[in-house]
């Protein structure tokens, strides 16, 4: 039987991490919670302080088909290199110069975001079509592949 999944991240910021994420992939923040027009209506009827309300975030496929994202603050940073990372696929079907290309284009507008980038891979046929490595704002790895 096939089971629902999301990505937790756990960070600083979710807030922020949760729009930059939503930037990446195309989605969306997730709106608030029954009748609420805003996630502020929705945390003042719940009673949460406001030194609570930047605890957590998720951002969602607009679609509906792509996993949810959460985002959940901890009180410690990121120390090691990730073990599990997100492969954000930004040049499918396109080979050589013109994937790198894409991928270059895709690295810049999301450095105007916070992403730093880490490496890049050329590429090595038969297997490997090349990527780059980058940093989300809190230093989590992921792929432009």
């Amino acid at each position: 039987m096939a089971r629902d999944m999301q990505i937790t991240f756990d960070c600083a910021d979710p807030a922020a991490l949760a729009a930059f994420w939503a930037e990446a992939l195309g989605y969306q923040v997730q709106g608030p919670p029954g009748n609420f027009e805003s996630w502020e209506q929705a945390l003042d009827a719940m009673g949460v302080p406001p030194e609570h309300r930047n605890d957590a975030s998720a951002v969602v496929d607009p679609e509906g088909s792509r996993p949810r994202l959460f985002f959940q603050r901890v009180p410690e940073p990121k120390q090691v290199k990730n073990r599990v990372h997100i492969d954000v696929r930004a040049a499918p079907g396109l080979e050589g110069d013109e994937r790198m290309a894409a991928l270059e284009k895709e690295a810049e507008r999301l450095a105007a975001y916070g992403a730093t980038r880490l490496s890049r891979h050329e590429p090595a046929p038969p297997l490997g079509a090349g990527h780059l490595v980058m940093a989300d704002p809190e230093g989590n790895e992921f792929c432009l592949d």
